[in-house]
């Protein structure tokens, strides 16, 4: 349980908080939300 717990928050730390360069300063989540603004 707490193995599961900590790979879900990891998941969300990847996703959501952790700032790429690469990306423009955003997190992949953001980038993706603005991609998806952009090209629609």
């Amino acid at each position: 349980e707490e193995l599961k717990l900590a790979i879900e928050e990891y998941i969300d730390y990847y996703n959501n908080k952790r700032i790429k360069v690469k990306l423009k300063g955003l997190t992949p989540a953001s980038y993706r939300s603005q991609s998806l603004l952009i090209n629609n």
